[in-house]
This record gives structure tokens, sequence and C-alpha cells, in this order.
């Protein structure tokens, strides 16, 4: 056996995952063959067994399934995977129903399939580390625990107690799975582990309950009841529209996670593992699992790995950094600092404006603090690492500063100039743009070199994506420091070569700027607005040009013609731009925080659509297509995506996906704007893009070197 091994000695039958030249212990096709295969010789050597253990060779316990199998898997593929999933169960089976006492040894994190091998056992034994994580995360996966993971939690916990940990993937520590009957010892070290199994196997001998699940007894009851209790089918009745209102239909896991939960609840146990594995199999050969694997699995771990990272410099971590602005951007990157213990340097014109700035960082900490969630002498560490100014001395000594002021090529020169000879030896500065190409704003460096883009996203606190922009001068040290500072605050770092607006706002612009083309072409604000919601965007295009004021959307289009002007050029604004521009300069509505614009926002009530807008725009006899309007806000995006992909702007696909999820709201269910054109298959991509195209203008044209760029690109596994 290559993935686990088996000995018998002394009675005690132990079976060690070890699955050979990989890191962890994945449910890979050999550890499917050799897992049934020592359950076969637990049986052959019944009468000599008194206990069973359950232990891991690796550093974790037990990693889950085998998900570059799923991505490999089609439609056609489900029988196949349904007879896999029952053949993995029947295996646990014939281990946990032998009649003896089997307990699992839990060295470190099992998560998914991991959680479900741990459920074997009848005791769980932990070792107490806070890093330790376990848990069903599949539906964030687009699966579902479908290894006996929901039909075990419901046993266990009941229907409602059960779904916060498989309906939300909710994770838990040693600690919270003792308080939940899931681990039964907590030992501080692994060397433990063996010994205490050792002696709940010799107290356990002679007593028949000891080597039974609870759900396996005679008197078992479902904690909280089953689903004809009367309270939990008022509950019961409600919960598919609750959960329609989150998923909005987009994301088909959850729901056959909550169908697999009730229907197993009013069956016997096998019948309950069965459901389980139809709804599992039907999942893992679905276009939406291998999207949301493919972005939320492997993409992200490419991430978090550093894979876009400059791999000869050293890690780094700044001890000071120096923030110009302190504005909404600037205090919140204040705030993420500070609550990741790093000294921060706020610098405003007025000490006034620094210290308002300040006050952002008090006010969020004092929400935690009055919910009892934060300790207020924690809250007071992290507020004494803020230092408001309005001196530039003060930033003497920081290895990085960021500016964070007004969109403007002139005051953010001289705000460098004035602050980057404070920096520290060997330290860099950073433009927080989220437009203005970074080789420009550079010529104001003294070291271009040494000059980066990184650009937030507002709310910072809330926003965990964070743009890196490669300068045409910044050196690969400069890059990888960057990396490692975004990654020191917690958040997600993707790398992107420098044009107008990079690679998020060029893209998030088409999206705000087709739905805006559309309500000059006639369309009611409504149907664009709902379209949008219901293909899986978080808001409206209406209403997110809005928030970021359109009044900042014609300042970038001024100056985009400004900038092509000195070129000798001149830059065509899009049926979009137009409309955004009348909306300002002609109807006087720039925005939510100037009063109003597509929308009004009347005291105290919820937004409103500006009725002006049905009178000044709509057209009654305009014949729209709601599925075109549905496309055309997600190709949009795509295009753009796959032509930043072959200008070279993104130079990686995790990139592309992860920035599109995290940093625009592209929906998760497609994996991102990349995966959701190979998840297509780029030739059909293409078609309909033609189609877009010939319909809707030259924003959904693909040359032919688009396309051969994203095939270049397309990822295999």
């Amino acid at each position: 056996m290559k993935t686990l091994r088996y000995e018998l000695v002394d009675g005690i039958a132990t079976i060690t995952f070890d699955e050979q030249g990989s890191p962890v212990n994945t449910m890979c096709l050999q550890w499917q063959a050799d897992l049934t295969q020592a359950a076969e010789q637990v049986l052959k050597d019944k009468a000599s067994i008194q206990g069973i253990i359950l232990a891991s060779a690796k550093s974790t316990f037990f990693a889950g399934a085998d998900l570059k199998g799923v991505m490999r898997s089609q439609a056609s593929d489900g029988p196949r995977v349904f007879v896999e999933i029952e053949g993995i169960k029947k295996a646990f089976r014939t281990i946990e129903t032998l009649g003896v006492p089997v307990v699992s040894c839990l060295n470190g994190t099992a998560l998914g399939g991991g959680w479900e091998v741990a459920l074997i056992g009848h005791h769980r034994i932990a070792t107490a580390n806070p890093k330790t994580q376990f848990g069903l995360p599949e539906v964030t996966l687009g699966l579902i625990p479908g290894g006996g993971g929901i039909t075990k939690m419901t046993r266990q916990l009941g229907l409602l107690a059960a779904q916060p940990y498989v309906l939300e993937s909710k994770l838990f520590g040693p600690e919270e799975a003792q308080k939940l009957g899931l681990v039964h010892e907590i030992v501080a070290s692994d060397d433990q582990l063996r010994p205490r199994a050792l002696a709940h196997i010799a107290a356990s001998q002679g007593q028949p309950e000891a080597a039974q699940h609870l759900w396996d007894r005679k008197d078992y009851k479902m904690p909280g009841g089953t689903p004809s209790n009367p309270k939990i089918a008022g509950m019961l009745s409600v919960a598919p529209a609750v959960l329609k209102q989150k998923t909005r239909g987009l994301y088909p896991a959850p729901e056959a996670a909550l169908a697999a939960m009730v229907e197993g609840a009013m069956v016997d146990f096998d019948t309950a593992m069965r459901i389980e594995s139809r709804y599992l199999a039907g999942l893992m050969t679905s276009q939406v699992a291998r999207n949301m694997i493919n972005t939320f699995f492997f993409n992200m771990n490419s991430i978090k790995g550093g894979q876009s990272r400059p791999k000869a410099a050293p890690r780094y971590k700044p001890q000071k950094v120096g923030i110009l602005g302190a504005g909404m951007m600037g205090s919140g990157i204040a705030y993420s600092q500070a609550s990741r213990g790093i000294a921060t340097v706020l610098k405003d014109v007025s000490l006034e404006a620094a210290e308002k700035g300040k006050a952002y960082s008090h006010k969020l900490t004092q929400k935690r603090v009055d919910k009892g969630r934060m300790a207020a002498d924690k809250q007071a560490a992290l507020l004494s690492l803020i230092q408001p100014t309005a001196s530039a001395a003060d930033l003497k000594g920081c290895d990085l500063i960021i500016e964070a002021v007004f969109e403007n090529r002139e005051l953010k020169a001289r705000v460098t100039q004035e602050a980057e000879p404070m920096l520290a030896e060997g330290g860099f500065f950073a433009s927080n743009t989220s437009t203005l190409p970074i080789s420009g704003l550079a010529t104001a460096s003294a070291k271009p070199e040494k000059f980066v883009g990184i650009h937030f996203f507002s709310p910072v606190d809330k926003m965990q994506l964070v743009e890196i922009i490669r300068g045409a001068q910044t050196d690969d040290e400069t890059i990888a420091r960057a990396y490692d500072y975004v990654q020191a605050l917690g958040k997600l770092p993707i790398v992107v070569n420098d044009s107008r607006g990079f690679y998020t706002s060029r893209t998030f612009g088409t999206f705000v700027m087709e739905g805006a083309a559309m309500l000059g072409e006639g369309i009611p604000a409504p149907v664009i607005e709902n379209l949008a919601m219901q293909v899986g965007m978080p808001v409206g295009p209406l209403a997110v040009l809005d928030e970021t004021a359109l009044s900042l959307s014609v300042h970038v289009l001024d100056q985009t013609r400004e900038d092509f002007a000195k070129e000798g050029k001149t830059h065509t604004a899009t049926p979009g731009e137009l409309l955004v521009e009348r909306m300002v300069k002609e109807l006087k509505r720039p925005g939510r925080a100037a009063g109003g614009g597509f929308y009004d926002y009347p005291a105290g009530q919820k937004k409103v659509l500006w009725p002006e807008l049905k009178t000044r725009f709509e057209k009654a006899d305009v014949a729209y297509s709601q599925q075109d309007i549905k496309d055309r806000l997600l190709y949009r995006q795509a295009v753009e995506t796959a032509r930043c992909l072959q200008e070279g702007v993104l130079t990686s696909v995790h990139d592309g996906n992860i920035g599109s999820i995290f940093g625009i709201g592209f929906p998760a269910w497609t994996g991102g704007a990349l995966q959701f054109i190979y998840g297509q298959g780029v030739d059909e991509f293409a078609k309909r893009c033609a189609e877009l195209a010939a319909a809707y203008g030259q924003g959904f044209a693909l040359t032919a070197e688009v396309i051969a760029s994203l095939k270049q690109h397309q990822p295999v596994y």
C-alpha cells in the first residue's frame, strides 16, 4: 500500500496515513484502493483485534479530497464518481462497525474529507494547537461533505446546530470541537496521542457502547428533533427561501447540502449516506464546482504561496510605514497596519485632519470593544501605533511610505518629493493610485526603481485584495517587498504591469460603463440593476457608479483626454462615459456623496432610483433581451480581462481570477473572469463575443491575438 500502513501488534490495529511523495494525505485513487484493502484486512483479523487507531505520519492529520481529480471530471462521470464515493464509505463503515473501539489521533488539521476520516473514530483525541483547524469547507468550493460529513454532523449536533458547520463551512479548533462533543480529549503534545488512545481502548474492553457511534445505538434520538417535529418543520418551510436569497440560485452546493441534511434526517443511517453520495456525485461533475475549486483552492494557493512574487529577494516586513493623506484610504490603511502591529505615521496637511484619520481606527475598534470582542488594553495598544502628524520630519526612518492623496498628478509629485528623502536606508515608496500609470508618477521620484503602485480597495478594513503595480523601472526587490508587506497585512496581493487603470479599475470601468450605456439605449434602470444582481454581481452598475462618484469617472475621463492630447491623439469616449458626463455636467447629479446620482438618498430611508431616469432615458419601444443584458455585464469584463492578459498587464491566470472576484466583485460561481472563459471553452466564449460585438459594439470584439493568448495560458490539471 502506497498511501497508508497497516500494522497489528498485541491486539491493536494501527492504520497510519502516509501518502508517498506528498506533503499531505489526500483521497486520491491510490488511497481509495489502499483504504479498501485495509478495511478487508481488518475484517480478516477481526478475531485478534481489540481496538483500532487511526494516525497520520504528516504534520497535519488529513487534507481531504483529491481536487485535481475533480478538475478533470465531466458531467458524464457522475455514475463512476458515485461508485467511488460509495466505495470509500463502505470502507469507513467496515472499520467503524467492526465491534471494537476506533480512536482517531488528530495531530493537526483535518478539513473536508480529512474531518470525515477523523469521524470514523468513536473516540477522537486532538493535540492542543491554536493553528489546528477542523471542519467541512466543501461548500466554499462548490461541493458538499459527501464522505459521511453531512449525515454524521447532523446526527451528532442536530439539524439546526449542524447548519453553520455544513452550510456555512464554519471551521473550529480543538477546544470548540471538545465543547461540541466532536473531540473527546485534548493532549498537550503529539507524543501523548498514542498512549491516550491505548489507555482508552484498554478501558473500553467489554463495553459495547464504546465501539459504537451515537447514531448506531438502539436508543438514539436526533438532537432537537427530526423534520417531522413541528418546531423544525416550521423552520424548514422557510429555510430554502432564506438560502435562495443568499445564493440567488447560482450556487447549487448549499442547496444540495440542505437537501441532504433534511432528507437524510428522515431515513435510516445507510440510506442517508447514499442520499449524500448522490448529491455529491452531481456536484463533483458540475461546472460551478470546477470553477470554484480552480480559483478558491488552486489559484488562492498560488497567491498565498507567492507564485507572482520575485523569488530571489529575501522575506521582508517593514517596521515603520508612513502614509500621506488621512482621508478614507489613508485612515483605512493606517488601521490595517496598526491591527497587524506595524508602527504607522499618518500625515496630512493639518494635525486636525491627521487626528481625524486616526479617529477612524478608534471608531472601528470601539465597536468591537463594546461587543466584548476586543479588550480595552488591546485597543489602546493598536491606537498607540498610529502617530498623526502634519510634519514631514516625522516620517524620518520609515521603511515604506505610501501616498494616498487625491488623484492629481501634480499633487502626487509634490508629496512624493517632500516625503521620499525621509525614507530609511534601503526604503521604498508606493502610490495608492487607482488609475494613474505608475511609470508616469515615478518620474517625480529620485529612485524610480524603488517606486511601486500599491492599490488598496475601499473600505480598506473590509476589502482583502491589494493590487501591486510594477512601473517600467520598478525592480524585483521592490515588488517582492510590496508583496510581503501586503501579506503581512493579512491581505491578498496580485501583481500587474503598468497601464491606464491597471487591471482592476480598467476592468471594473467596463462593467459600470456597460450599465450606463444600456441606460442610454433606453433600457429601464431597474432592469439593468436587477439583472446584474441576478447574474451574481454584488450590486448593480448604476448603484456602484453612485458610490464611487460619477464625478470621479468624469475626472478620469478629462485626465485621459488631456493625456491623449499631449501625445497628439484623440480619446474617443464610450457611450457609457458620455452618459455619465451628461449626468454630472448637464444634470448636476455627481453621485451619492454630493446628494444623488442615478439614485436619490432620502434621509433615514432606503435609496431609490432617481425618478427622472425614466422620463429622460427610458424608451417605451426599446426591445431588449434579458439574457443579452446579463451576458453584456459579465462578458464585457471577461473580454477586458482577456485583453489585459494578452497585453501583459496580467501575467498569470491566478492574478486575473482572484483580482476579479476580490477586487471588483465578479461572481464567485464563475471562478473569476478568466475561469468564466475557460469554464465554457475559449472557442464557445469567442463565438458568443462575436454575436455580442455585432449587436453592441467593439467592446466585445476579440482579436486573434487575444484568443491565442487565452489558449496559451489555459491551465491543465
